[in-house]
């Protein structure tokens, strides 16, 4: 007998009161997800009652409720996109009618496609497990929360891919997600990104600005797959992303407008005197943004990939809008431009257009942050603040591809190792950069206040005002 009430626990639209086996590999893997989510989740939130937004349905009038919810008891639900009869639109099979099950001889790679999206989801959870015991106010409380159980929404859209469609390897595979932790030197997260610290608000404001940024173009680029029931659950999964970008834009907007406002307040751009006022000064905020991005970008992988090219002409993963270019959409004989060093210098180098794939995706992405951090200057330029952030040389501070290791200048100047260890500290933060800005990380949880380095937001969530109580602590 089922110990779970499928409509209940887990709203869904994949039929699953139906589904006998799937069921019983929920069922094992429910109080596992549980388990790991008391050990490494939200640290100390078990009994709060947080004012969440619970996804019920797919249609875009009603896909989702507001009202207090304990974490734990979260409604994690499986939902993917209505299906239609769709023809696959890139690669090898172009025209051919999308599949609904797994090709055998694709089984491998569409396996490994979706564990590497789904190690990201409880990864993120795990870096910004202590976050809450430092929130600048309860309205950022409640979104870190948000973000989190839905990123645990979005292991398990992925967990149902596995179970539904990948037999006993997508068992172990949903098993082994659980089993990995972000930074665990033995058993650490897929990628790099995802095994960095999140120390602070300003490393998680930037993070969701860059790193779920990432996600966006990567759950865009699954959702054009010839699989159609990865392409429709990644469609649904980016109405959820969109918040944890926006969190991440407006927080760290709202970090910018308060020390702009302290910069006039008190007549000075000196970092010293900003710091000493409590707020975050204007080149701290562009290391955070230096490192933050030059880490997601490499999220992307290799500038070359073969495996890009077999993902793409195989239909299992598309370009980012991939239904708005007006190539052939199959690319044989196409080329794209990547960077690579030569005798000291950057220079462009012409390659087949399958193998720059990930670069493709890459420079979608760069073109998209750049456009966030424009908005932000716009923060600086309303208050009078001549500063402006840029965004660096997409060569910097590269640890994958064909410009890992290179030492390279947020301008994108090649430098010798002598000029990067003497000016790496003005390029990124420095121990001290993360001790300051740790030392403002107070807990500031009362109804409408909020830490003296952020501002408040220009309004609350779902109509609520700024002071609502977001989060009530039992």
């Amino acid at each position: 007998m089922s110990t779970i009430n499928y409509s209940e626990k887990i709203p869904n639209n994949v039929n699953l009161a139906e589904d006998r086996t799937l069921q019983r590999a929920l069922e094992q893997w429910q109080p596992n997800f549980i388990n790991w989510w008391d050990e490494v989740g939200p640290e100390g939130s078990t009994d709060f009652d947080v004012y969440l937004r619970t996804a019920v349905s797919v249609d875009p009038q009603g896909w989702a409720q507001f009202d207090y919810v304990k974490m734990r008891d979260y409604r994690w639900g499986i939902f993917l996109n209505p299906g239609s009869e769709r023809t696959i639109h890139f690669g090898d099979h172009k025209g051919e009618k999308a599949w609904t099950d797994v090709p055998g001889e694709y089984r491998a790679n569409l396996r490994r496609i979706i564990v590497t999206q789904g190690d990201t989801e409880p990864a993120s959870v795990e870096q910004q497990r202590h976050l809450g015991l430092t929130a600048p106010s309860m309205y950022d409380l409640r979104n870190l929360f948000q973000i989190n159980v839905e990123e645990g929404r979005h292991l398990w859209a992925m967990v149902y891919l596995l179970q539904k469609h990948f037999g006993r390897d997508g068992r172990e595979e949903a098993g082994a997600l659980l089993e990995r932790q972000s930074g665990d030197q033995n058993n650490p997260r897929i990628l790099g990104a995802f095994n960095e610290k999140t120390p602070d608000w300003l490393a998680f404001f930037m993070f969701t600005y860059f790193t779920d940024r990432d996600g966006k173009f990567q759950l865009a680029a699954l959702s054009e797959s010839a699989f159609d029931p990865l392409a429709r659950t990644t469609k649904f999964m980016l109405t959820e992303e969109a918040h944890h970008m926006f969190v991440g834009e407006s927080g760290v907007s709202r970090v910018l407008q308060r020390t702009a406002q302290l910069m006039n307040e008190l007549r000075t751009d000196d970092p010293k005197t900003i710091r000493e006022a409590g707020a975050i000064d204007l080149p701290t905020i562009q290391r955070y943004l230096n490192f933050h991005y030059s880490v997601t970008i490499d999220l992307f992988g290799a500038d070359q990939s073969s495996n890009a090219a077999t993902f793409y002409s195989s239909g299992l993963k598309g370009r980012y809008e991939e239904g708005k270019r007006t190539d052939d959409h199959v690319l044989k004989g196409q080329t794209y431009k990547v960077l690579e060093v030569q005798n000291g210098q950057l220079v462009e180098k012409e390659v087949p257009m399958l193998n720059a794939l990930n670069e493709v995706l890459r420079d979608d992405f760069i073109k998209d942050s750049v456009a966030g951090v424009a908005r932000w200057n716009k923060v600086l330029e309303k208050a009078g603040i001549p500063t402006r952030l840029t965004v660096p040389h997409k060569a910097f501070n590269r640890q994958i591809g064909a410009l890992a290791g290179i030492k390279m200048s947020p301008d994108g100047r090649v430098v010798s190792e002598a000029e990067w260890a003497a000016r790496r500290d003005e390029w990124l933060p420095s121990a001290e950069d993360f001790a300051f800005v740790g030392s403002l990380m107070g807990r500031v949880v009362e109804p409408g206040r909020f830490a003296n380095w952020i501002a408040p937001p220009a309004m609350g969530i779902n109509r609520q005002p700024i002071d609502f109580e977001y989060v009530r602590f039992n």
